[in-house]
């Protein structure tokens, strides 16, 4: 069958890392064919369906070529097999947009994954406020002075953005509170803009994790993104080092309790962003990690995720 990628252009993938093209790899390896279009190639005509102009690729097993365009068409994304969202963040209005389109490709038949009303329900850094259980003590506002009581209560505390992505905009106030009404202005742009500020886990040190959920079931490894040098952050686009561990106990506690509740809600990939005990983070729009795993512990991800979807496809 026919797999659509929406994706980010295909020029721009680093094959080493990229974690859908490792899902490519393995559904043509397996003797899928495969399409690629970028979220803004949807389009959707009254009266009509919902359709994108894609490309029909084959992997070529090149490092630097590593694909080639067998052919370029309209397709019908209920005539697909399956679409995989895949577009990188931000979720900004156009990936709103595109949801929104998807979601009426599934009225029409197609198989879509992550589901799109799924995504829009679970905004990465929000969602984590359902499972208060697992989380640091968290607060979600605009009101600078709840900020500074909230720091005033836990004295050493991450403050960012809600739509930053790869490390972004994350600042860290300790107990002295140095810059934390410049951060705050930053941030929330005079009131105009909601932020996240959370206690600041010092076990970041040992690396944020990334928990990869596939199917309602945990990787039995995870990634753990550790900080180098002076930074405070973790992800391998801030410098991070990626280092891959058995999933631990606790890791495999939080995935087991999470993991079926999302996946009932159509989030068949889902990636927890765990420091410590405590998650920090839900990744539902293009979770990676998968080659680094595989690079390092031999597992493969990309055969337990298209084990997955074969198996959502088909129920």
């Amino acid at each position: 069958m026919d797999l659509l990628f929406v994706a980010d252009p295909l020029e721009g993938f680093k094959t080493y890392k990229d974690s859908t093209f490792a899902m490519m790899r393995e559904a043509a390896r397996r003797g899928h064919g495969l399409l690629h279009c970028e979220a803004r190639a949807l389009g959707w005509q009254s009266g009509g369906s919902v359709v994108a102009e894609t490309r029909r690729i084959e992997l070529t097993g090149d490092a630097d070529d590593w694909f080639r365009v067998v052919a370029t068409q309209r397709t019908r994304l209920a005539d697909t097999g399956a679409v995989l969202m895949r577009q990188d963040p931000p979720f900004d209005s156009e990936y709103f947009y595109a949801t929104h389109l998807l979601g009426q490709a599934e009225r029409e038949g197609a198989r879509v994954f992550n589901k799109p009303a799924a995504l829009r329900e679970h905004p990465e850094k929000l969602a984590i406020m359902e499972f208060p259980q697992f989380t640091p003590p968290t607060l979600v506002t605009r009101d600078a002075a709840a900020v500074r009581a909230f720091h005033a209560e836990h004295h050493d505390v991450i403050l960012k953005p809600l739509d930053g992505m790869g490390g972004m905009g994350i600042f860290r106030v300790g107990a002295d509170g140095l810059n934390l009404g410049s951060i705050i202005e930053t941030l929330n742009a005079g009131g105009t803009r909601t932020l996240m500020v959370q206690r600041y886990l010092p076990e970041i040190v040992q690396g944020d994790k990334r928990v990869l959920i596939i199917g309602g079931k945990p990787v039995p490894f995870v990634l753990a993104r550790i900080p180098q040098g002076s930074e405070i952050r973790g992800n391998l686009a801030a410098g991070g080092k990626g280092v891959a561990q058995p999933l631990a106990a606790r890791d495999r506690e939080i995935a087991e309790a999470m993991g079926p509740v999302l996946a009932a809600r159509g989030l068949l990939l889902v990636g927890l962003d765990v420091i410590g005990e405590r998650i920090t983070e839900i990744n539902v729009t293009s979770p990676t990690c998968f080659q680094e795993i595989q690079q390092q512990t031999g597992f493969d991800v990309a055969a337990m995720f298209v084990d997955a979807l074969q198996a959502a496809i088909a129920a």
